[in-house]
């Protein structure tokens, strides 16, 4: 069913430079913190007494070297997709017919948030699943992500992205019928994915809605839980996402701090995984230190902060946007967990999208794989159940 092109796959083992390592620690080492408001905790945004205990952990507990090791049990590789060389894990189901199954991530986060899924979508039946339920799992690095490279023509927007990723599944793996899953970013991409490549793409299952249904005259009228929701997400941009405006206007001008100060970097990147996920404001009730500073590792070794951020300028300057009378049709699931960023009720989920599949969570947040692996497992394998027949 699959065919490596071997000439253009490559394999790939995380290998980061021993000075590389003495350059972060001798940054960290320098690292000049600010002054804070005094009993302000997280208000103002990130907590100083936390970084410094995290800058305090980087320089002397964690060992990258260890999570080296750990990533690299995973197989990797990379290819060269529309000019640019993607890095991806590329990993075989164990099961009488493995589903092929494309897993994208976002922003603040990479290729490290799905450690914890490959391994039961993969082998179930290694961790107490039924062997019918394995896919073969693909996770990339977004371009300008990780270990993939960083575009340096404007343009990479998520639809993009989203032909490149299935470029990489029809053409160099050899994949012509395929599941998509994403959240954040992830979202958008495999929703354009659905909607532009129906006939390859047998079901979209998500755990953030990627694509904004179309309200404009001719559809029916906003229930009062649709326009709750609205305010609810307008209340959020207000208080929250102001990231997205310096990010979408100009990510050049912070990437000189970023890539410069790694503390900088994981005060940027640890404050999102405070507010974003299920933690009741304790983040180390979801992510250990380890957990932070290895997806922010990835970050600082690769150099990819500026050119990560880019996507938010691509996608405000050309957004992705459906019209009158268009919808996705490809059959698909929405996993709502209740600390996600917005909360769209059902009815707004099935202007946009075929939903055959909406699971209201328990507990969980933005970070699903991270948070919550086993929900979010269990929800892929039973929404894709039924839809292996179309192999």
């Amino acid at each position: 069913m699959t065919r490596d092109t071997a000439t253009n796959v490559q394999p790939f083992t995380i290998a980061v430079a021993d000075d590389v390592l003495d350059d972060l620690h001798e940054r960290l080492r320098r690292t000049r913190f600010p002054g804070e408001v005094v009993g302000s905790g997280w208000t103002y945004g990130t907590n100083l007494a936390y970084l410094k205990s995290l800058v305090e952990y980087w320089l002397k507990g964690y060992d990258w070297r260890a999570a080296e090791r750990q990533l690299n049990a995973l197989p990797q590789f990379t290819a060269p997709v529309e000019g640019l060389r993607i890095h991806f894990v590329h990993v075989r189901g164990k099961g009488p017919q493995p589903l092929p199954l494309l897993i994208s991530h976002g922003w603040p986060g990479s290729f490290v948030e799905m450690t914890e899924i490959i391994g039961p979508l993969t082998d179930p039946a290694a961790h107490g699943g039924d062997p019918a339920d394995a896919f073969d799992v693909v996770v990339p690095s977004l371009p300008g992500y990780g270990f993939s490279e960083q575009p340096t023509a404007p343009g990479m927007t998520p639809r993009r992205i989203g032909a490149i990723f299935a470029r990489l599944m029809r053409e160099t793996l050899g994949y012509e019928r395929y599941g998509v899953q994403g959240g954040d970013w992830g979202a958008v991409i495999t929703a354009t994915m659905a909607y532009d490549y129906p006939q390859e793409v047998v079901g979209l299952h998500l755990n953030m809605l990627g694509v904004r249904p179309y309200t404009g005259p001719g559809t029916p009228p906003l229930t009062d839980e649709e326009k709750a929701f609205l305010e609810e997400a307008r209340r959020w941009r207000d208080e929250e996402a102001g990231y997205q405006a310096i990010q979408g206007t100009r990510p050049q001008t912070l990437a000189y701090a970023l890539t410069d100060s790694p503390a900088g970097l994981a005060a940027w990147i640890v404050e999102k995984f405070r507010a974003w996920s299920d933690c009741d404001g304790d983040v180390e009730k979801r992510f250990s230190k380890d957990r932070l500073l290895t997806n922010i590792m990835i970050y600082w070794v690769s150099g990819c902060i500026g050119s990560s951020m880019r996507l938010y300028y691509e996608n405000r300057h050309q957004p992705w946007l459906l019209g009158p009378g268009e919808r996705i049709t490809v059959p698909t699931a929405y996993a709502a967990f209740p600390k996600e960023l917005t909360r769209p009720p059902r009815s707004w989920v099935e202007r946009a999208v075929n939903l055959q599949r909406y699971t209201p969570m328990p507990r969980g947040g933005h970070f699903a794989a991270m948070e919550e692996p086993a929900l979010l497992v269990e929800d892929i394998r039973a929404f894709f159940r039924p839809l292996r027949a179309a192999l």
